[in-house]
């Protein structure tokens, strides 16, 4: 099979009911989520071994919903339906709380680092910050844009920043706080559990 076509060589490309510039703000919104679904790829294939097959499993699911995602933003017509659910967000939130509890008490911001899985996760971490704020542009201008899916990769980030601290943590690497960072976390495991019994 070929994979080229041609049809873009005038800088134009199809959309799932169009077609634009390749420099269209949707264009960039699901090319950058193209490029973060690669470095989600990438920290999968560093992160081998029995501690991380929890990880493993959940960065699959991850890589199949950003292809979703990038689906949902390449779609200006409401004669298909969006891919990507409040459930894959809600999931988001669960590993989330996990993670924290997993990982020591944070107060102060950390350096990107650590281990090359964790180093991986945090590029994929600031990627999707990027993606944010180019969907959060496409919102301005555009009505055709999910809402699950900027609540998505919003959460998305707050995952693999947490995850980044898992990896280190279960390979017995400490996290290096930036060392002229204010108590920016106010993070009390004793009291959240507290609250969670009220």
């Amino acid at each position: 099979m070929k994979i080229y076509s041609r049809k873009g060589d005038k800088g134009r490309t199809s959309i799932i009911g169009g077609r634009v510039d390749k420099d269209d703000l949707r264009v960039e919104a699901y090319g950058t989520i193209d490029e973060l679904n690669s470095f989600v790829g990438k920290a999968a294939a560093e992160l081998q071994g029995g501690k991380f097959e929890d990880v493993l499993a959940d960065l699959e699911k991850i890589q199949h919903e950003l292809f979703d995602c990038g689906g949902d933003l390449a779609n200006v017509t409401d004669k298909i339906p969006m891919k990507l659910k409040t459930e894959s967000v809600e999931y988001l939130e669960k590993k989330i709380d996990e993670y924290i509890a997993e990982t020591p008490p944070l107060e102060k911001f950390i350096l990107p680092g650590g281990s090359g899985p964790a180093a991986t996760i945090h590029i994929a971490r600031t990627i999707t910050r990027r993606g944010e704020r180019q969907i959060v542009s496409l919102v301005k201008t555009e009505a055709s844009v999910s809402e699950v899916t900027l609540q998505y990769i919003n959460r998305l980030s707050d995952y693999f920043f947490a995850l980044a601290r898992v990896v280190n943590h279960r390979l017995g690497i400490q996290d290096v706080e930036y060392e002229r960072s204010a108590n920016v976390f106010s993070f009390d495991r004793k009291k959240d559990n507290n609250d969670d019994n009220k």
